[in-house]
């Protein structure tokens, strides 16, 4: 699979549905048990947190999601635990002939996110789950995941990103991401949304979809950081959830935990109408405050703190930053910082550099910008700071520890998803050039 492009060419919806039949697939029950998450930010963790909540209800729960951050298992897991190797390598051995097959009669080039999506609705019917989550690789529109039929889905927050496929405003994303739910289904927004409301009233009217809003039918109120855990309490509609807990921190995980919960509530009316409120309850409760997502404002070592985020558009960084600093505080922080070089530099290093007063600046050996031309941008961005250049991420992991060391300072590393996992790899051991991504 990592032989094959990130993604196929030209639109890959019919090419997919004919692989689906191909391999077995029965779609019907599929759209029976699925959601679909779409997003710009946040769209891992609402994964998580729905996937979550599903398993804390008792139904057997599939989550696909990408980018893996360490092993490619990460992409499908069954209750929280990526697929094994003895049952990931037969599924590969058959999805990849079903997709020669196809491709031949086509005569079409399949992606590896297609492949990998067919590969989880293998595994999750296999696998007989009642309830199973996917999250959008880009968009809804022409995303896999519109194949799904899902009577629910979410928008767990709009950016401007991936704007050559998907248009070059919110209006044109955020109406893109709608379409991966099936007529006369749900759509939970998240709270920045809030402001494309009017228009997407119209846009999904003919649809007859219904739309939920965080800031309007689901509420969120007084929200509290204490022993890095985060208390809310929380309102979908009628229903009032008093007293819930994340140890996923930042207000921008608030959303997410709110997007999740209502979408498990709108599936279960759908799937389940007799389901009991209480149980739901309980499972909202209990899966919110059990739901893990590595990646996000992670802490990596203690001595000296040290934290990474994956977040890589300005927005997500922006968002991590601030939950960084409600977390921990403003102060004491030294920042490494890097970028992809397919990424807007000069807007992520903007969003993080005027924070920190030391900088060490770095390259992820994944198409990280080169270390050099962030130093430039962070100079430009914040004159003030002591600005580092670290050509390797083994480089910045030596002299960020020892930066941190000399200034009692702690770490934060953000700016790039290549540059945390690789700097959180490094740390414990591990070298960069041995993990693979697409």
């Amino acid at each position: 699979m990592f032989d094959l492009p990130k993604y196929g060419k030209g639109l890959c919806l019919a090419r997919l549905g004919a692989l689906l039949g191909k391999l077995g697939v029965d779609r019907e029950r599929l759209r029976r048990i699925s959601v679909a998450v779409c997003g710009s930010n946040g769209k891992g963790s609402t994964a998580a947190f729905t996937a979550s909540i599903g398993r804390a209800y008792g139904l057997r729960t599939g989550l696909f999601t990408s980018p893996h951050l360490y092993r490619f298992n990460e992409r499908f897991r069954l209750d929280g635990e990526p697929i094994a190797d003895d049952v990931l390598n037969p599924l590969l051995t058959r999805v990849t002939a079903a997709l020669a097959e196809v491709a031949r009669e086509r005569g079409e080039q399949f992606g590896a996110f297609e492949a990998q999506f067919a590969l989880a609705c293998v595994y999750f019917q296999d696998s007989g789950c009642d309830f199973a989550v996917f999250e959008a690789g880009i968009g809804g529109r022409y995303d896999p995941v519109r194949l799904l039929g899902a009577p629910v889905s979410c928008v767990a927050s709009v950016d401007l990103e991936h704007t050559a496929l998907l248009g070059a405003s919110l209006e044109l994303i955020a109406s893109d991401k709608s379409d991966a739910c099936a007529a006369g289904g749900s759509i939970v927004y998240g709270e920045n949304c809030q402001p494309l409301r009017d228009h997407l009233a119209e846009y999904n009217r003919s649809r007859d979809v219904e739309a939920l809003y965080v800031g309007d039918r689901i509420g969120i109120a007084n929200a509290t950081i204490a022993d890095a855990t985060q208390r809310f309490d929380l309102r979908i509609g009628d229903a009032d959830y008093r007293g819930l807990e994340t140890s996923l921190l930042g207000a921008f995980q608030l959303n997410n935990a709110a997007v999740a919960a209502a979408m498990a509530s709108l599936w279960l009316r759908h799937a389940r109408p007799d389901s009991d409120p209480k149980r739901l309850d309980a499972a909202i409760r209990d899966g919110l405050r059990d739901a893990r997502w590595p990646g996000r404002l992670e802490t990596i070592s203690t001595q000296p703190l040290t934290v990474i985020d994956v977040g890589h558009t300005p927005d997500g960084i922006r968002q991590a930053l601030a939950g960084l600093t409600a977390a921990h505080g403003p102060h004491g922080w030294l920042l490494v910082l890097g970028v992809s070089r397919d990424k807007a530099a000069a807007d992520i290093v903007h969003a993080l550099a005027p924070q920190f007063e030391t900088i060490v600046c770095s390259s992820a050996h994944h198409k990280g910008a080169p270390a050099d031309v962030i130093a430039e941008a962070a100079r430009a961005a914040n004159p003030r700071a002591e600005v580092y250049t670290a050509p390797t991420i083994a480089d910045a992991v030596h002299d960020a520890r020892a930066l941190a060391e000399r200034l009692g300072a702690r770490i934060y590393v953000a700016g790039g998803l290549f540059l945390a996992i690789e700097f959180a790899a490094v740390l414990r051991g591990g070298r960069a050039e041995d993990l693979r991504f697409f």
